[in-house]
């Protein structure tokens, strides 16, 4: 009975030994059970894991990954992490709005223009446009250009030309024309429609019309008579100028030379001053033409001349007819004439 104790003594380390492995394979079956596995989606790639964490937030803390402000995560930060779980997060990239000649930065987690703009709350009216489209795909950095259309009806007032009617009168004198009705412009109203794209026109349609008053067309007669009768007959002219006429002779008071001058009695052609020559503007008249001068208040008329001699005085429609006698000058005094110009 006395080696009793001590058969006890030695089987109690051994006890105590099998305790504690027990108690650590217990821990470790209980620790490894409770590891999960979880893939990770992010931007950068896939991230496959190993962890124990009881929540997804718990998981990001001990991963090191932080969620930028806005960015999306398929899974809610308190959900409990479970074997085989497939968590995606995508952090908001940086993209840039042009409107309105003004750059904005913007972040969104999604790619395609349509999710930026929303997720920016900017709204686009019915008939804008951006570039790229909605439905494209852009790559972070990416400008975004939005085009604003606008239509607008404007009316104007639009000046319609009045007709010139030319009728032909053979009692008038060629060359000379008269007014029978004054034209008068007629006034119509335009309506537009403009469309504008940021603020530009793009293009413009007009989409009614209203005449306010009609035009009043002018009434021109023009003269085609040609010939007139003489004591010669029938004689053709090109032209016919009424003009003041006035008379002239040898006189000193006429010229301002005396006989025996140098140039006495000589026109500025180099003629001989004599019944049919007169002075004239060569501007209006050129020298050496050949004119029939007629009378307007039921004297005689002047008859058949040529155009040889200058006058200081004689100036536009002015002509200076010349006579032999001072006489016939003084009763000539001054008084108005039709000039015809003579076919050659």
């Amino acid at each position: 009975m006395e080696n009793h104790p001590s058969h006890l003594t030695r089987k109690i380390p051994v006890i105590i030994f099998l305790a504690i492995a027990l108690t650590v394979s217990l821990g470790l079956y209980f620790y490894q059970g409770s590891l999960s596995k979880v893939t990770i989606k992010l931007d950068s790639g896939v991230k496959s894991i190993t962890s124990n964490a009881d929540t997804l937030e718990e998981l990001l803390l001990k991963e090191n990954i932080i969620l930028e402000e806005g960015a999306y995560i398929s899974h809610p930060l308190d959900s409990k992490i479970e074997d085989n779980m497939i968590i995606t997060i995508k952090n908001p990239k940086l993209y840039t709005i042009a409107a309105d000649g003004v750059l904005v930065d913007v972040k969104s987690t999604h790619n395609t223009v349509g999710k930026i703009l929303a997720d920016n709350s900017i709204s686009l009216g019915e008939r804008d446009f951006t570039k790229p489209g909605l439905e494209e795909a852009v790559s972070p950095g990416s400008t975004i250009e939005i085009y604003k259309v606008e239509e607008v009806i404007e009316t104007f007032d639009e000046v319609i030309p009045f007709e010139k009617i030319v009728n032909k009168n053979p009692k008038m004198d060629i060359g000379t024309t008269k007014t029978i009705q004054e034209g008068k412009e007629g006034l119509k109203k335009v309506i537009v429609k403009k469309e504008l794209i940021n603020g530009k026109v793009h293009s413009t349609e007009i989409v009614g019309e209203e005449i306010v008053a009609e035009p009043v067309s002018e009434i021109v007669e023009r003269g085609t008579k040609d010939i007139i009768v003489t004591s010669r007959g029938n004689v053709s002219y090109r032209k016919a100028i009424i003009m003041t006429a006035t008379a002239y002779d040898l006189s000193f008071e006429s010229t301002g030379k005396r006989p025996g001058d140098k140039y006495y009695g000589i026109t500025a052609s180099g003629t001989k001053a004599r019944p049919g020559v007169v002075a004239v503007d060569p501007r209006v008249i050129p020298l050496g033409t050949k004119l029939y001068i007629q009378s307007l208040d039921g004297t005689k008329d002047y008859g058949f001349a040529i155009a040889e001699d200058t006058g200081g005085a004689i100036k536009g429609n002015k002509i200076d007819l010349f006579f032999e006698d001072s006489q016939d000058v003084y009763r000539f005094g001054r008084r108005k004439v039709k000039v015809y110009i003579l076919n050659d």
